[in-house]
């Protein structure tokens, strides 16, 4: 069975999205607007045209800041924003926060639009008739999904069948110290022609190696990030991610950004910040050179997930 073609991802204009994607999620919260300001243009600066918000985001402020900066050059960027994180999947719901988000953004059609997690009590054939529908009004140009386990993106393709719609875009978690993505979800993108759009490179900053030397971020502000990366392993392997950028006279985030970049599914990883100098070790890895041993190297540094194969080898052995 041969792979479906992977849908290219491009501007308004035609200008063809960049190899990394810059998340919003701070603007208006823990980025002031005069900072988000300075990493929009520093993004900008690096070729970075893709840039991911959501209605959820800082009470709105996100999006209103995004839509004031990217005014005079929208036609060249990717908007990505996302509904349903509250009030679920149904595409009353949907819409709604829709047209909410396209006020914000002072826009008539969004690049992007995401479904922001599964939501077990809507049939996927009402979001999926929902994504066709918006995509033939023109408000929308790409179906998308974040959150979702392979088996809810496959239900999700099967339910959009009727409507002729599929999913364009995933996004999902995927980091040095958050590697499950690579069982299932990375080759059924690569599989289905879906684009891969993980965020949390970085695996809540602590592949800065800021932690280790007392620093502060999500991790110690967040009881919920704090628990999601509070295994010694993954703190270990971030300890060992800094001696090898060290050895290499780079950054451990610029290390962190372009391995996860590098996967052969060729996902686009979303970089973020608080300000553009903490911006700057994630824009350097657009441009690191990732060589095969440097990636295994790297590779090393953290538990290698069990293949699918192999765990049903497994339950099959428990059969037998």
């Amino acid at each position: 069975m041969t792979q479906s073609p992977r849908t290219p991802l491009t501007s308004p204009d035609g200008t063809p999205a960049s190899r990394f994607a810059f998340g919003c999620m701070q603007f208006g919260g823990r980025a002031t607007e005069a900072q988000s300001a300075d990493m929009y243009a520093a993004c900008r600066a690096a070729g970075i045209t893709h840039f991911d918000t959501a209605w959820v985001y800082t009470d709105g402020k996100s999006e209103q800041i995004l839509g004031r900066l990217i005014k005079q050059e929208r036609d060249q960027l990717l908007i990505a924003t996302k509904a349903g994180y509250e009030g679920g999947a149904g595409a009353a719901n949907m819409r709604a926060q829709l047209d909410e988000s396209r006020r914000r953004l002072d826009l008539d059609m969004v690049d992007v639009f995401y479904l922001h997690r599964f939501d077990p009590h809507t049939d996927l054939r009402e979001t999926m008739d929902c994504f066709a529908a918006l995509k033939a009004e023109g408000v929308i140009r790409y179906a998308a999904l974040s959150n979702f386990a392979a088996w809810q993106v496959m239900k999700a393709q099967m339910a959009g069948l009727a409507s002729g719609v599929s999913v364009d875009i995933l996004q999902p978690m995927y980091s040095l110290v958050k590697r499950q993505a690579e069982v299932e979800i990375l080759p059924m993108c690569a599989d289905q022609g879906i684009t891969a759009v993980p965020y949390s490179p970085l695996g809540g900053g602590l592949l800065t190696g800021k932690y280790a030397t007392g620093g502060t971020g999500r991790i110690t502000e967040d009881k919920g990030y704090g628990i999601r990366y509070s295994p010694a392993a993954m703190h270990e392997t971030a300890t060992a991610l800094t001696e090898l950028a060290a050895q290499r006279g780079t950054h451990p985030a610029t290390l962190a950004v372009a391995w996860a970049a590098a996967h052969p599914s060729a996902p686009v990883p979303i970089i973020s910040a608080r300000n553009a100098e903490q911006l700057q070790p994630s824009l350097a890895a657009l441009d690191y050179a990732m060589d095969a041993d440097l990636y295994r190297a790297i590779e090393a540094l953290s538990p290698r997930p069990a293949p699918a194969t192999d765990r049903l080898e497994e339950q099959q052995d428990d059969k037998d």
